[in-house]
């Protein structure tokens, strides 16, 4: 041994690896474990140097002050304690754990069997484990100032430039991709407000997958929190701060999704790489009084004890984390409704949610739950606390439910337009509130849900049984690829009306990365597995019509409060003026009658929309006429004629992409086209 450790010096507050002069800080939190060590490797680490106990305690932290080491020092932890499953304690000292508040791993981690116990309790696993690193980085970093987050872009960082032709080798698959150019000028040119990452923490291949020889592509399996995955991140947390810096740059908000539902370590019997070693019976819920079993409400065998001070503490601190050291703006949770999570249920005044709201760092960033879990009262959507705002799955599944052609959605269609306050108009909220969208990484992409009756996930070795079997989608009349031309007109028509129908809707829109060029899966809807061509984006076959389509869609929106504004449609006069907010119309221009309303095969409906320019005077005001057609027969239709001195002005006819804006003669019949969506405003003369 050539290090020694001292107390004398220690920071239990700060816990983790903390350089200080002459030394670092180690500081380790487990209320169970007899004693805790920290082992020291070599620059390579390979050989173990040192094995130092952090016998400093201040409540269930153990810290000690190692002098002389420096940034680049690699170590691993261990904790030593009964292995009393009953109990609900799995310390085994034989497994080298990786530390919780690491900021920094020396490899990927790499599923083995000898990290389970039992059966392989007592099998030394350093040889398969992570090293930290200890490193220097700033805490500096600058968000941008709060705004909702508008347009977003769900973004899988490996499978966005693995294929681009243009990118160099070392770049292929990684953050510091996202800062080149051609990127950065894709996502100005379809108009990105917020790109939203998907996991960038450290994660590990679910078991199963080694045996199929598949890896996992999203990232949804995470060990560490505050650690880059070096697959994705090879610079570590400096080159995710560049990326974000040169998106910041373009005007362009950056989210993170985290997973503080489970953690990779899987059920009782899954490896242990960290929390499990550390202290199973805080860190994760048990099954009451059967602590030898993991409450499942993830699906993924383990679910964090978010309801313990510590545990929730130390998610705080993972997001801290994030925004100081790479600007990052706010986060989506996955399965965010375990964050709520208290033994009786769910509850805003869960500890994270307070100690979220509470922290100056975090309660002015953007917050975003996917406001569901598997578990018991597992739906919360419409109930997370103000300010966060939910991913919305009743969007998605109304809207492609009305142009599958179920019947009765008239209805659900226009509450979704209208913002949905029936899950959402209470407590002072608007629509923004909810995140609208109609494809998402798991799912069918959204020329998909237009190709295909039926999911096909062969490829996942499980014999097409996982992922969803409800999809609310259809083929166009042959099911997959297809060389047919009206097949494919008949597609590329469904899949532009189902943008158009998001881009009009009230609510924060969302779309996934490449849909918007028309990105293809082979109708797998859970692609988790496949980190290979099927979810890696096919740049040199994207659709350049759809892609300025979905361009123009977004300037409209954001040009125009009419589509924009952050208010429920409710049918009631704007601001003490002469017209409503909204108009339900039916063909003949007529308001939609209460038969209309109860008729299961309409399949037509218009709106007009009503919305002042907050920075014009009372008497400018803008007015769009949307038609949202989803039958297979043309619709003939008169228009509500225009205010005086005003004509209206056709923007978008997502049959035709490429449509120059013309004027429309309100006194002369409109015939919009099948499987469409008209926009037009009113403009003066």
């Amino acid at each position: 041994m050539s290090n020694t450790i001292t107390t004398e010096r220690g920071t239990p507050a700060a816990l983790g690896a903390t350089i200080d002069d002459g030394g670092i800080h180690f500081a380790v939190y487990s209320e169970n474990a007899d004693a805790i060590e920290v082992c020291l490797f070599d620059e390579a680490g390979t050989q173990e140097t040192d094995r130092l106990e952090l016998s400093g305690t201040e409540g269930g932290t153990r810290y000690g002050f190692v002098p002389g080491l420096a940034a680049g020092a690699r170590y691993g932890l261990r904790a030593k304690g009964p292995f009393d499953p009953k109990a609900g304690h799995r310390f085994d000292y034989s497994k080298l754990l990786v530390d919780p508040y690491a900021i920094q791993l020396d490899r990927p981690f790499i599923y083995q069997p000898g990290l389970t116990a039992p059966p392989e309790r007592e099998l030394d696993s350093a040889a398969f484990i992570p090293r930290a690193v200890v490193v220097d980085i700033a805490r500096d970093a600058t968000c941008l100032p709060f705004k909702a987050p508008g347009l977003t872009y769900e973004m899988s960082v490996r499978a966005f430039s693995q294929r681009h032709p243009e990118i160099s080798a070392e770049l292929k698959g990684t953050v510091a991709a996202l800062a080149e150019p051609m990127f950065l000028d894709h996502l100005a040119r379809v108009g990105i407000d917020t790109v939203e990452f998907m996991p960038l923490a450290a994660w590990i291949d679910e078991g199963h997958l080694m045996l199929n020889n598949l890896t996992h592509a999203w990232g949804y399996n995470p060990i560490t929190h505050m650690a880059p995955d070096p697959r994705l991140s090879p610079g570590g947390l400096a080159e995710i701060r560049r990326a974000v810096e040169a998106m910041h740059e373009r005007g362009i908000r950056v989210l993170l999704d985290v997973v503080f539902n489970h953690s990779g370590e899987g059920s009782d019997v899954g490896p242990t790489i960290c929390y499990r070693g550390l202290d199973n019976l805080l860190y994760y819920r048990e099954v009451p009084d059967q602590p030898e079993f993991l409450i499942n409400d993830t699906g993924t065998g383990n679910t964090f004890a978010t309801h313990k001070e510590p545990v929730a503490k130390m998610f705080v601190d993972v997001l801290r984390t994030w925004v100081q050291t790479t600007g990052i703006d706010g986060f989506r949770y996955d399965l965010g409704t375990v964050l709520g999570r208290l033994p009786d249920g769910f509850s805003h005044d869960a500890p994270f949610f307070k100690m979220l709201m509470a922290d100056e760092v975090l309660k002015d960033r953007i917050h975003v739950a996917e406001p569901w879990d598997v578990g018991p009262g597992g739906y919360q959507v419409g109930n997370f606390p103000k300010p966060w705002f939910e991913w919305q799955d009743k969007f998605r599944d109304d809207v492609r439910k009305f142009w599958q052609g179920e019947d009765h959605m008239i209805g659900a269609l226009a509450t979704r337009l209208a913002g949905s306050a029936d899950l959402y108009n209470h407590d002072g909220r608007t629509p923004s509130v909810g995140v609208n969208f109609i494809a998402a990484h798991d799912g069918f992409t959204l020329a998909d849900i237009a190709m295909y009756e039926e999911k096909h996930n062969e490829a996942n070795g499980e014999d097409n049984r996982d992922g969803h079997n409800s999809n609310h989608s259809w083929n166009n009349g042959v099911e997959g690829l297809s060389d047919d031309p009206a097949v494919i007109e008949s597609r590329g028509k469904d899949i532009r009306a189902l943008l158009a129908t998001l881009l009009v809707a009230r609510g924060n829109p969302m779309i996934v990365a490449g849909d918007e060029f028309g990105r293809t899966q082979g109708g797998n809807n859970n692609g988790y597995a496949q980190d290979n061509e099927i979810t890696w984006l096919d740049w040199e076959n994207a659709d350049q019509l759809l892609i300025e389509f979905t361009a123009k869609l977004a300037k409209l929106r954001r040009e125009h409060p009419a589509l924009n504004a952050d208010a429920f449609l409710t049918g009631d006069t704007v601001r003490g003026g002469d017209m409503p907010d909204v108009v339900w119309l039916r063909e003949d221009g007529e308001a939609l009658s209460e038969g209309d309303w109860n008729d299961g095969k309409r399949r037509f409906i218009g709106m007009s929309v009503y919305a002042p320019r907050e920075e014009a005077d009372e008497t400018e005001s803008e007015r769009a006429v949307i038609y949202i057609n989803g039958s297979h027969d043309d619709a003939h239709v008169r228009m509500p004629p225009p205010r005086d001195g005003a004509h209206f002005q056709l923007y978008i006819q997502s049959d035709w992409p490429d449509l120059e804006p013309r004027a429309v003669d309100h006194e002369n019949e409109l015939v919009v086209k099948a499987r469409s969506v008209f926009v037009m405003l009113e403009e003066r003369n």
